[in-house]
């Protein structure tokens, strides 16, 4: 293979992998986090050998990097992507939520090279995500400036429209004496 070849499947399998880890950024506390169980499957360890790392080097993840779901969050999320319960041998604790920042620490506590390389791909994502938001923040912004403008213009709209139906509209024939011939007269 030549060199542009492996640039050009780095490339995509770098699009496709971006593109999996959008999909696995959630709302939760009103922050965009990253569960447990899917960073341990993107770095290709077990959910329980990363939250032991974690474990192992709390002082690196203060509140604002991690935190952990509670029962209750865990059961909305459970419904809404559709995991499997307990009952269906289901983990048997709440996941962990990793931000960005949490996710950077993680791939130091990990140690492979294979995490540093996710770790990239990941803060690719949530700089993505946060370009989307931004453009949808500024075209939103411009759609009320433009609600606004017009709002001011519209009753002289909807004069100008008024004015335009009304010469587009027939005008009445008015009741008079008729002139001309009508064939109908002659046969009575």
């Amino acid at each position: 293979m030549t060199k542009k070849t492996v640039a050009t499947i780095a490339r995509r399998s770098t699009a496709l992998l971006i593109a999996l880890i959008e999909k696995r950024i959630y709302l939760i506390r009103d922050q965009k986090v990253m569960l447990d169980n899917d960073l341990a499957e993107l770095y290709g360890v077990s959910t329980k050998r990363l939250n032991e790392q974690m474990r192992r080097n709390l002082g690196r993840f203060p509140s604002d990097f991690m935190f952990q779901l509670t029962p209750k969050e865990a059961e909305i999320l459970r419904s809404q992507i559709a995991t499997s319960s307990l009952e269906h041998g289901g983990r048997r604790t709440t996941p962990y939520a990793f931000t960005e920042q949490g996710v950077a620490m993680l791939s130091s506590v990990l140690n492979s090279e294979r995490a540093v390389q996710v770790n990239i791909a990941i803060m690719r994502a949530f700089v993505k995500l946060r370009e989307v938001i931004a453009t949808h923040k500024e075209l939103a912004q411009k759609i009320g400036e433009l609600e606004s403008k017009f709002r001011k213009h519209d009753s002289q709209i909807d004069a100008v429209f008024d004015a335009i139906r009304q010469l587009l509209a027939p005008k009445p024939v008015p009741p008079g004496r008729r002139i001309g011939f009508n064939p109908t007269e002659l046969l009575r």
